[in-house]
């Protein structure tokens, strides 16, 4: 009766195997605990301790995992998504001046309006009114962004006085690191192998030591990584909830968010033939959103990598919530993952960068209405360095195109909306 009980919390039908889908969860966890210290990373470069980041990183993994457990239903790994988090540091408070606290209010009002988008058919309004193109051009954009911000902390491409950038010095031992990094994690992914980008990683940080690109003078402590992150919990900073600045933070996030979320969360359900889980994994995902800016996190998605997990037999929400469990034994390595390089971490960001340009292959070329918009956003995200401005070019472009060929009914009211928007946003900050 007990068994009957969780199986029916959990959403395991009679031919769902338990052991099976335990060992989906371990190997969802091997396939994504890499993002603790990636996304860790990324949120120091926002001004977070790193320590505190990595704690918050995982409180956020862990809550979306039982919340996917439990509401979604689905073998759908949480955490914070990568190109999200970049446009958190880079966009948000880099680009547009907040600061990292006044972020994680956006982040969190955003969860709320993800929420209220996910629990009525608004995600369905805002999904159709926005081109597929413009979709596919915004991850791909992401996507060179990341690998642009990998090939700098690598230290393979650097700046350069006349050219912008150039290629870096290949006998500084962070370089080589790197570039042997990039080659093995490449190598691995591309053969399938379980946990490949962690190992990649952890290679990565052992040749590092041996070439002497570590800081070896970092202190190991434990005792101050919960101390640290009460510099981060629930840190939320509302002193610029007046400003236009905070709500257009807020309206570009939504997007992301939305867009991103949907599509993986279709996507990975359509992989289990369980069509009735998408709106609870959705609305699991919403809620998440939520407590991440609470716990000090950029936000969440439906990790790609689930589908290692899926590939393993993995159906039901027994699959998270074994990674969740997982999650939580990190805690206690949580002082040895300070120690890992950039070096070992940036070429991960350049092969999930090379992931997410894949997506070009989805984008319709045929018609220059649809592709030049979306070329635009591509080319413009990296070479900006800013997501918004990126994504405000190809935006603004679309429905004037389309005009011109006398095609405007194409464009839905709400894209209309959006370009004007930008076109402010352009027009507030020239005159400010």
């Amino acid at each position: 009766m007990k068994l009957g009980f969780w199986n029916r919390c959990l959403g395991v039908r009679p031919e769902d195997q338990w052991k099976t889908e335990c060992f989906a969860g371990i190997i969802s966890y091997f396939s994504v605990v890499y993002i603790v210290m990636v996304n860790a990373t990324i949120l120091h470069d926002a001004g977070m301790p790193l320590n505190a980041a990595m704690v918050a990183t995982l409180l956020t993994s862990i809550v979306g995992c039982l919340l996917m457990a439990f509401g979604g239903k689905s073998p759908i790994i949480v955490v914070p998504g990568m190109g999200i988090n970049a446009f958190f540091t880079y966009t948000l408070v880099h680009s547009m001046k907040l600061s990292w606290q006044e972020a994680l209010a956006v982040v969190t009002v955003t969860g709320i309006i993800f929420a209220i988008v996910a629990f009525t058919s608004l995600y369905r309004t805002i999904s159709q009114a926005i081109p597929l193109n413009l979709q596919h051009g915004i991850t791909v954009g992401i996507g060179l962004f990341l690998t642009f911000i990998g090939l700098q902390k690598s230290g393979i491409v650097i700046a350069h006085q006349t050219t912008f950038v150039a290629i870096g010095h290949f006998n500084d031992p962070s370089v080589i690191v790197a570039c042997v990094t990039l080659l093995l994690a490449l190598v691995l992914f591309v053969r399938e192998v379980k946990g490949g980008l962690l190992i990649s990683i952890l290679v990565g940080t052992g040749l590092a030591f041996l070439l002497g690109a570590v800081d070896t003078s970092k202190k190991v402590e434990t005792g101050q990584t919960f101390q640290q992150y009460g510099e981060v919990f629930a840190q939320l900073s509302w002193a610029n909830m007046g400003q236009l600045v905070f709500w257009i933070a807020i309206f570009l996030l939504l997007l992301i968010v939305v867009f991103e979320n949907i599509g993986l969360v279709a996507s990975q359900v359509a992989m289990i033939d369980r069509p009735e889980n998408f709106k609870g994994s959705l609305r699991a995902l919403a809620v998440t959103n939520i407590f991440a800016g609470i716990f000090g996190s950029s936000p969440v998605v439906a990790a790609a990598e689930s589908t290692a997990g899926i590939a393993a037999g993995g159906r039901t929400g027994l699959t998270p919530l074994v990674t969740a469990v997982l999650f939580g034994g990190t805690f206690f390595i949580i002082p040895i993952l300070t120690l890992i390089p950039d070096s070992a971490i940036a070429p991960i960001l350049i092969i999930i960068g090379g992931l997410m340009v894949q997506n070009v292959r989805e984008m319709n070329f045929t018609d220059l209405t649809e592709a030049f918009p979306a070329f635009l956003i591509m080319v413009m995200i990296p070479f900006t360095y800013s997501i918004v401005d990126g994504m405000a070019f190809g935006f603004i472009a679309y429905p004037v195109v389309k005009l011109a060929q006398k095609r405007g009914s194409e464009v839905s009211p709400v894209l209309y909306g959006i370009s004007l928007l930008f076109v402010a946003n352009f027009v507030l900050n020239a005159l400010m």
